[in-house]
């Protein structure tokens, strides 16, 4: 089964893709709830490359590694990519105001599809927050969205 989330980033599409691409800037958003983060990540930024993310409990009491290959990269719009037998593909458009960034993947069988949503959902909303917080503190503009 595909599950399927999104987004409207208030940015430019080339500010968007280099967030959702570049290390550090992965391992500011990559996490699902306040109590996680990444603490390291790799991009090989090309098909057949590889990525990486550790993500880790806070309280050190767990963490993953979430890794794969890239299939397909059409920079600024298309990425796609393999982790284990599953895949994802994350669309970036562009639209009045911004960017929409669709991501879809395919379900596992430990969590229910809700949760799966949940935390991708989480994880997307969060990339949003860091890279409209960026866009403004870079030019200046510190007033809310």
């Amino acid at each position: 089964m595909r599950i399927a989330v999104e987004t409207t980033v208030a940015a430019p599409i080339a500010d968007v893709w280099r967030a959702y691409t570049t290390p550090d800037d992965i391992k500011q958003w990559n996490a699902a709830s306040d109590d996680w983060h990444t603490t390291a990540a790799t991009v090989d930024l090309r098909t057949g490359g590889a990525f990486s993310s550790r993500m880790e409990a806070k309280d050190g009491s767990m963490g993953f590694d979430f890794a794969g290959t890239y299939t397909r990269v059409e920079e600024p719009r298309l990425l796609e990519y393999s982790f284990g037998d599953r895949s994802a593909q994350v669309a970036f458009t562009p639209e009045t105001g911004g960017v929409k960034v669709q991501v879809s993947f395919d379900s596992e069988d430990t969590h229910s599809v809700e949760q799966q949503r949940g935390g991708w959902q989480a994880i997307l909303d969060n990339f949003k927050r860091y890279v409209e917080a960026k866009r403004r503190s870079r030019s200046g503009d510190r007033r809310a969205a």
